[in-house]
């Protein structure tokens, strides 16, 4: 039974695994990141990477997943939204530390291999995931293999703008998809119409302590699950920017699914239905082609983990 171990690096957190080759977790451990030192976080990560190995004699190789740009080599994070690396060759320096073949892979990317080998995309050659969190990650599997692009940066959908001189991305640009379609722009939503409409969105103020400033995604969901109107309004918007999205990579890349991941993705059904409406909508050609199926993401938070301990057995 061959072991690697996958770790995905967030902003707060590092999550490390032990994996067998059936995509199975044998062990996990967490640390918080110390994002904003890249030496530290080095550090962390080679501190799980050797606790894990410690009690796994054949470890045979490292996956670590990251948001941000992996250089062509999958070696070097070119750029790291969340963390202070720039240019950071992480893997020469986890592997100093570590003694094991370290491969270095876009957390979105690995996300995707392990639903596509584990999980909800099982049986398909190809397929779109699609992250909806804070903002919006995207992995592509086209023939059965991981697109990287020439430059190993490719896929990042949710800087496809999708409105001119839209609202601000952390990107630099404006009108990103992410910013109309994720965990945050639901937020966005639901405190703009508590603002402008406070009677109706009354449920939403009071799941927020009173202020617009206090309604985060879980509180929208909640409301949304008790059937508040204003959260339900606040769903409807965001399927419909998500099902649009989908539309138009469906016109580029015709998937055979799209599998929904992500925070957001908790949301199941309210966000699920909607979504395939409006991506039925959209579709160009609709009602004369094949329709890729849209599906909630299987491994939830541990996709990255096994994503990337698989990506280091290629």
């Amino acid at each position: 039974m061959a072991l690697t171990i996958g770790v995905d690096v967030g902003g707060t957190k590092v999550a490390a695994g032990v994996v067998d080759d059936r995509g199975e977790i044998l062990e996990q451990v967490r640390r918080p990141t110390p994002s904003t030192n890249p030496k530290e976080t080095a550090e962390v990560i080679a501190e799980v990477v050797n606790l894990l190995k410690g009690k796994f004699e054949d470890v045979k190789a490292v996956g670590l997943g990251s948001a941000g740009f992996v250089d062509e080599t999958r070696s070097t994070v070119l750029f790291a939204p969340n963390l202070a690396w720039r240019d950071e060759p992480i893997k020469q320096k986890v592997e100093e530390q570590v003694g094991l073949p370290v491969v270095v892979e876009n957390d979105a990317n690995a996300t995707a291999w392990g639903e596509a080998r584990f999980g909800a995309g099982r049986g398909e050659d190809f397929i779109v995931l699609i992250a909806l969190g804070t903002g919006i990650g995207c992995g592509i599997i086209i023939n059965g293999e991981l697109y990287r692009g020439r430059f190993g940066i490719g896929a990042e959908a949710g800087h496809y703008r999708v409105v001119p001189d839209g609202r601000r991305c952390g990107c630099g640009n404006r009108g990103c998809w992410e910013q109309y379609a994720s965990g945050n722009a639901l937020v966005h939503e639901a405190r703009d119409l508590a603002r402008v409409s406070p009677a109706l969105a009354g449920r939403l103020l009071e799941l927020g302590d009173g202020s617009p400033e206090g309604i985060s995604g879980p509180e929208v969901t909640q409301a949304a699950r008790e059937g508040d109107s204003a959260a339900l309004e606040c769903f409807r918007t965001i399927a419909q920017w998500t099902g649009q999205g989908l539309a138009d990579m469906a016109a580029i890349l015709d998937p055979g699914a799209f599998i929904i991941g992500g925070g957001l993705s908790d949301a199941g059904d309210l966000l699920l239905d909607p979504v395939r409406t409006a991506f039925a909508e959209a579709l160009t050609g609709r009602g004369h082609r094949p329709q890729a199926d849209i599906r909630i993401a299987e491994l939830g938070s541990n996709a990255g983990v096994v994503g990337a301990a698989d990506l280091a057995r290629i």
